[in-house]
């Protein structure tokens, strides 16, 4: 079994990359506290590969994924070929999934939320550095607490915890 220790990225990158960018910026910063390690650095992926040696490539890096991050933007519930495809893969695989909202909600947010996550164990949360570190830091071990008690449904930190960070 491999070492689990890598954030895995799920988004639109036809419209949200410069939040993933800005992710890895944050990462590089040493002005801030950022604990991401990007499963993205594993098994490059070219232009032009087949879906099935894509997928091949996103299971290798889902291998070795400790937490899934999902970049909920305008369109982020209507990407079916991949993003559906991690997310499904990150469920099945008992893989903890924590939903950023890029509109700054900090819960679910039942408009934009891809519809299989909505009853899912999953921890929602605003677009923003500090709260992202948080709930990295956090929800892996929350998660499978929570799992363990056979809670399946969303949850969200409450404003005091966006106050304190």
């Amino acid at each position: 079994m491999a070492y689990r220790n890598k954030t895995y990225v799920c988004f639109d990158a036809d419209e949200d990359m410069l939040y993933y960018n800005l992710m890895k910026a944050w990462k590089e910063n040493e002005k801030f506290a950022f604990n991401f390690h990007n499963a993205h650095e594993i098994n490059n992926l070219r232009d032009g590969s087949s879906e099935t040696t894509i997928k091949q490539k996103l299971r290798e890096r889902l291998a070795d994924t400790k937490v899934l991050v999902i970049l909920i933007g305008e369109k982020t519930k209507n990407l079916y070929k991949y993003v559906r495809w991690e997310i499904e893969y990150a469920i099945e695989k008992g893989i903890p999934i924590i939903a950023v909202n890029l509109n700054k909600l900090k819960s679910m947010d039942n408009k934009l939320c891809p519809p299989l996550l909505k009853d899912k164990l999953a921890m929602h949360i605003a677009f923003g550095q500090k709260i992202m570190d948080f709930a990295l830091n956090n929800w892996p071990s929350q998660h499978t607490t929570e799992r363990a008690k056979g809670k399946t449904w969303s949850f969200h930190y409450p404003d005091k915890i966006y106050d304190e960070l």
